[in-house]
């Protein structure tokens, strides 16, 4: 009984034609007397169901009202119908694209929405720039060939925090990233020390940014010298330059941030972190990358240059 329950407590709020599907489906895996009482079916109403005789195609398409209703909240409402089409594909289950839209708009199944946030970047001042290396040409053809940096701010109850991150170009990884309540050089050469420790690029690496003032700091510009990297920095005042990670950030607050209110700056670092870490680079996949993750980018990269 309790097996049952875990394994089909998402149909207990279903319609009952979702729950003789549900029924039909696990028969040989529970009693339909046990499932029937644990829904609060009738075992009659089903029977009387089953002999009416429900077409194979009427019957497919609730096991794929199903499939698209559990996948919605496996991934937290996070996905649109081309990536959620994309993770059901990936588990092996036979559905079309058309299908997980129809079923999308029919039942209101939407993902979270989307919210604007504002400019934080302070570029009006006389510190050294470099030049627009990067020139927008974001696609590479290797990890570590080029990254991007950006900072954002993060709300709690404590006040701001501010969050510098290091994205790579290829795998679409935040490979380094830094946590903080003021927004200072430290933080920027954190975040860019964490990505240096993690990858180990080597000399032609481009490191891109905007004209920040933080990113125009000594202690920043020692770092890049120091590896014989490729400082580079968008154009004043055109956020279109750092576009990808950017939008990065935007995922960021959209699938997280947005939904949460934080109460301490600890609680907000630790959640962001595992987001980072366990959903972002991990599981997150990306439409950009072939519906992949960023990890998955990584590995696939390196097995076949081996």
């Amino acid at each position: 009984m309790r097996a049952m329950l875990e394994w089909g407590h998402g149909v207990l709020r279903e319609t009952q034609l979702m729950k003789y599907v549900f029924i039909k489906n696990n028969q040989k895996i529970f009693s339909i007397t046990c499932m029937c009482h644990v829904l609060d079916v009738k075992t009659s109403s089903y029977y009387n169901w089953i002999n009416r005789g429900v077409s194979n195609q009427q019957i497919h398409r609730n096991q794929c009202e199903l499939l698209v209703r559990v996948a919605h909240d496996e991934t937290k409402q996070r996905y649109g119908c081309e990536r959620l089409y994309a993770h059901l594909t990936e588990q092996g289950h036979h559905i079309s694209q058309y299908m997980v839209r129809r079923i999308k708009e029919e039942y209101g199944i939407v993902c979270r929405c989307h919210k604007r946030f504002k400019v934080t970047t302070n570029s009006n001042h006389n510190k050294f720039i470099y030049p627009n290396l990067l020139d927008r040409k974001f696609d590479t053809s290797r990890p570590n060939e080029a990254w991007v940096s950006d900072i954002t701010y993060i709300w709690t109850d404590e006040g701001w925090l501010c969050l510098a991150g290091v994205k790579d170009l290829y795998t679409k990884e935040l490979v380094g990233y830094a946590i903080h309540k003021r927004m200072t050089a430290d933080l920027v050469c954190r975040a860019l020390n964490m990505a240096i420790k993690n990858k180990r690029p080597n000399q032609r690496l481009i490191v891109h940014s905007d004209r920040g003032s933080q990113y125009c700091s000594y202690d920043y510009h020692k770092i890049i010298k120091k590896h014989k990297f490729k400082g580079s920095m968008s154009i004043r005042g055109n956020c279109f330059d750092n576009a990808t990670i950017e939008s990065s950030w935007g995922i960021l607050k959209n699938e997280l941030v947005y939904h949460q209110d934080y109460k301490t700056r600890f609680e907000a670092i630790n959640d962001i972190i595992k987001y980072i870490e366990l959903e972002y680079n991990q599981a997150r996949i990306q439409k950009g990358l072939g519906y992949k993750t960023p990890r998955q980018m990584e590995f696939k990269f390196y097995r076949q240059a081996a």
